[in-house]
């Protein structure tokens, strides 16, 4: 309990002297050109109270729902099989390994012509963004499992399906963990880059809207409404983390 506290006691220490320093560096600088964190957190509370924000958050957070969970259903099983077999990660690696190399960003092209502009292509961006990294996570993760756990259920009269459900998963949910929350945030990051990138709406709408006028702490607030999404998503995936794995994770 002291050391949680302690840890809150210095990310609320870092947090308030990093906005310090912030206001303090552009104190000289016009609002047009960068606008201070005072009239950054205005903005974000005016459009939060106003519903702007909530409103754009609810249709990103939609777009980012439907991708990131398409990710996480396919990519699951597929990198368990990569991870578990042989042949078939001799054959799939290669591929894989020259589509991750590719930017998702240089999909959006293609993305346009099979999808349009709208949702379907929002989400099929998210997908692409997020599936990679958590495809190539869990793989490296049932690939890691220590062999001596599978002889031990084996020896136990455990099957594969008992193997796989009772051995291989729980042994590799650390690197499960690590690959949701990477897949995550690349989630976040394919989501707003998909509404600037196409049809602007949501949350992209109100940061193109912002550029136009020149509105610096209207960007700005949409960033941090972003940044917040980041840590409230990665917190609960931590939090779950060290409910299920408390072995694994330090308190």
């Amino acid at each position: 309990m002291t050391r949680r506290l302690n840890t809150l006691a210095l990310t609320g220490l870092s947090l308030v002297m990093g906005l310090a320093l912030w206001e303090w560096a552009v104190r000289d600088i016009s609002r047009v050109v960068f606008a201070p964190p005072s009239a950054v957190l205005v903005r974000l509370a005016t459009d939060i109270a106003s519903g702007v924000l909530p409103l754009a958050l609810l249709g990103s957070l939609a777009t980012l729902a439907a991708g990131f969970l398409l990710a996480v259903a396919l990519a699951m099983p597929l990198g368990f099989l990569i991870g578990r077999n042989a042949k078939v990660a001799a054959m799939a690696d290669p591929v894989l390994n020259a589509i991750y190399a590719v930017p998702p960003v240089a999909m959006v092209p293609f993305l346009i012509i099979w999808f349009g502009l709208f949702f379907e292509a929002r989400v099929a961006l998210v997908f692409l963004m997020s599936f990679f990294e958590i495809l190539v996570t869990v793989a490296a993760g049932a690939r890691n499992v220590d062999p001596t756990l599978l002889a031990v259920g084996r020896s136990f009269g455990a099957g594969r399906a008992r193997l796989v459900t009772r051995v291989m998963l729980p042994a590799s949910l650390p690197f499960v963990f690590a690959a949701l929350r990477v897949g995550l945030v690349r989630g976040i990051n394919a989501m707003i880059t998909a509404e600037l990138f196409l049809a602007a709406v949501n949350l992209g709408a109100l940061m193109k809207h912002s550029a136009q006028r020149f509105d610096t702490a209207g960007l700005l607030a949409v960033i941090a409404l972003l940044c917040l999404v980041g840590l409230a998503a990665q917190a609960g995936l931590k939090s779950l983390e060290a409910r299920l794995l408390p072995w694994h994770v330090r308190r």
